[in-house]
């Protein structure tokens, strides 16, 4: 996993790639969990409310298992992707969505 944007050069992440029993995943997805959680906190803040560290917990692990499915769900017409194309394919979306919601595109 990275742990930062990037921090792997490609020929350090080919090396990861190609290591067998290694999942690579890309910082994108792996620093969302820190991004998600200050969003939380900036909830909770916004709505005076407090959350348990538990409660805190339960609702990063949903947000991480939603990236996860995200990124495994966005599969190429051959059937196969890697977590760092579905976590690119997702964010794509996402965007493409946003912009059709918004009538920026038809």
């Amino acid at each position: 996993m990275e742990g930062a944007n990037l921090p792997t050069t490609l020929e350090g992440q080919h090396i990861l790639r190609s290591s067998s029993g290694t999942i690579y995943i890309p910082g994108k997805a792996a620093n969302a969990g820190g991004v998600g959680v200050s969003g939380f906190e900036m909830s909770q803040n916004a709505q005076r409310l407090t959350w348990t560290r538990e409660e805190v917990d339960a609702k990063l692990k949903v947000l991480m298992a939603n990236i996860y499915e995200q990124m495994t769900n966005l599969k190429d017409d051959k059937g196969g992707t890697t977590l760092e194309q579905g976590a690119n394919r997702a964010g794509f979306v996402k965007v493409a969505n946003a912009m059709e919601k918004l009538g920026w595109i038809y």
